[in-house]
């Protein structure tokens, strides 16, 4: 299953040309790409549900709010695409971003609620080399690189700034990410990698999900 070639050729069109005139010309070449790209998130949805728990595939809509932006171009340039772990049980999503020159996989939490937060950075005070070792496995550190996403400059409220892993409890998003080239995304064997990438970084959404199930003392909450 391959994304299509044209994929970009349309986004690059659509960036040079964001009005609702030109998409209305284009907009069935538009409808088709969109029908390919969710075929292809459908697939990863039915592969990872071997191994793992997707409850929801999402393909986001190309239409922006422009309400609060201060760009008004009214369409995306990307296809966003998302797939979503069954909640409360098992936390986590996977996100696919096909865009010209910045398409990406990326995984994780990127927008954890204050709860969360807490209850991630309580756990990492207490014991983060759970954490560590999981991030420094080969085959995910070959794949994704290191643990990325926004973080504090000092110490959480109420959070010690000399703690050994300081460096992890300021942390705000726990995010991978691998970036691909166009050729790359266009390639016959991309839905493997994809698939292939998603099914490794397992071991760290188990990891979350159990802090994220249970309460300090180890007890379930769900």
């Amino acid at each position: 299953m391959l994304i299509p070639k044209s994929t970009f050729l349309f986004f690059d069109s659509l960036r040079k040309n964001n009005n609702r005139d030109w998409f209305t010309k284009n907009k069935s070449t538009f409808k088709d790409l969109e029908f390919e790209i969710k075929l292809f998130g459908d697939e990863i949805k039915n592969r990872l549900n071997n191994s793992d728990f997707i409850d929801r595939f999402k393909l986001f809509r190309i239409y922006r709010d422009v309400r609060f932006s201060k760009d008004k171009t009214p369409y995306k340039t990307h296809f966003g695409l998302y797939w979503n772990r069954t909640k409360p049980q098992y936390r986590g999503g996977y996100y696919l971003h096909i865009s010209p020159k910045n398409s990406f996989l990326a995984c994780g939490f990127w927008d954890p609620n204050p709860k969360d937060l807490k209850r991630i950075r309580q756990e990492l005070l207490y014991d983060a080399e759970a954490l560590r070792e999981i991030i420094a496995q080969k085959e995910i550190y070959s794949t994704w690189g290191s643990l990325q996403g926004n973080e504090l400059k000092t110490a959480p409220r109420n959070f010690d700034k000399n703690h050994p892993d300081i460096d992890l409890i300021r942390k705000k998003q726990f995010v991978f990410k691998i970036s691909f080239s166009e050729n790359e995304v266009c390639n016959k064997d991309f839905i493997n990698k994809v698939e292939e990438a998603f099914l490794l970084i397992r071991p760290f959404f188990d990891y979350m999900t159990e802090i994220l199930t249970t309460d300090e003392n180890g007890e379930s909450i769900i």
